[in-house]
């Protein structure tokens, strides 16, 4: 049975995930919090979603990304890196993602979640 992580809170430079305090940028996927490399929007690579990409739509219908503190379009190469695996993209600022997470997880949506801290 699946029990993805709620994201409890956000700020200082990291989130609080199903109670347990992680610093810095987070990425959930297959329902596992790990750190994730990212420290703005402007850092993104294409490779920072590798994990996500080989886990491919098994795992999730798309990438929800928190984009920091104000909403900002990620670079092409990652929006095309996740067309190009048959990945959907929404993003908006990072606390946004992070109260969006919570809801599509208690509806049992299979995503990706990708978030820069703030």
């Amino acid at each position: 049975m699946r029990q993805p992580p709620s994201i409890d809170s956000w700020g200082a430079g990291g989130f609080r995930v199903a109670g347990f305090w992680r610093p810095g940028s987070l990425l959930i996927l297959d329902d596992t919090p790990s750190d994730w490399r990212p420290a703005s929007v402007e850092a993104l690579q294409p490779e920072d979603f590798l994990a996500v990409i080989s886990q491919g739509v098994a795992v999730s219908e798309f990438v929800l990304l928190g984009t920091g503190a104000t909403p900002a379009l990620p670079p092409r190469p990652i929006r095309d890196a996740l067309r190009g695996a048959g990945l959907g993209l929404e993003f908006m600022a990072s606390d946004a993602a992070a109260r969006l997470h919570n809801v599509l997880a208690a509806e049992g949506r299979r995503f990706a979640t990708a978030l820069i801290a703030v």
